[in-house]
């Protein structure tokens, strides 16, 4: 049942007025963020993960809070949409969807430990790890770097603010110096629609089973 269009409230004018232009400045915040950034970083990903496609070498994601929905999202659009054919895509473990592992690991190792246990065991040298944060300096993000360094893995982050401990960890930071978590997050799915966008265009490349 529809709700009859008078009897939704409707906010003062002032207030409509300041949402108003709160949305035009954060369009163009999110804007200049992207006009001014240097994209070869994130070229310098898309070619990885497209080996990875071809190769089947295997790519971790991982985050916390939004984050870790936007690396669940991605997990996604890195296996199906990129191809649309079955059986191509690129072989995607999110580290963030299970939770009976995260509980598992939080409960017996510590929160800290979460992501980094997890590569120990299933990740190999050569596999891409991708990770994403606004600070840069979340234990389990940088725990998570050291054990890719650890195994030989290519590390890739995602980073806002001033990009924290992980600036230097990454292999190929990607640091888009906002110092905003929405937008920071924002940059995240961004970055990931880009390459999916990329990918799929050259799916032809890449051998169809």
């Amino acid at each position: 049942m529809s709700i009859a269009a008078s009897t939704v409230p409707v906010p003062p004018a002032a207030a409509m007025a300041d949402a108003s232009g709160l949305f035009r400045d954060y369009a163009e915040r999110l804007s200049a963020t992207l006009r001014g950034f240097d994209w070869s970083p994130v070229e310098t990903l898309a070619a990885d993960l497209l080996d990875c496609w071809r190769t089947g070498r295997q790519v971790f994601i991982c985050g916390n809070g939004g984050s870790a929905g936007n690396a669940n999202h991605l997990a996604n659009d890195f296996m199906y949409p990129l191809s649309k054919r079955k059986g191509s895509g690129i072989r995607i473990h999110a580290l963030s969807d299970n939770p009976a592992i995260l509980t598992c690991l939080a409960n017996d190792e510590g929160y800290d430990n979460v992501f980094a246990y997890q590569l120990a065991i299933q990740a190999d040298r050569g596999d891409v790890l991708l990770a994403f944060s606004g600070s840069g300096n979340s234990p389990n993000i940088v725990k998570a770097l050291e054990e890719a360094r650890t195994i030989g893995m290519r590390s890739y982050a995602v980073l806002g603010f001033g990009g924290g401990r992980a600036l230097s960890l990454a292999d190929v930071p990607i640091h888009f110096a906002v110092d905003d978590m929405q937008i920071a997050e924002d940059t995240q799915t961004i970055v990931g629609h880009m390459i999916v966008q990329w990918l799929f265009k050259h799916r032809d490349t890449v051998h169809a089973p």
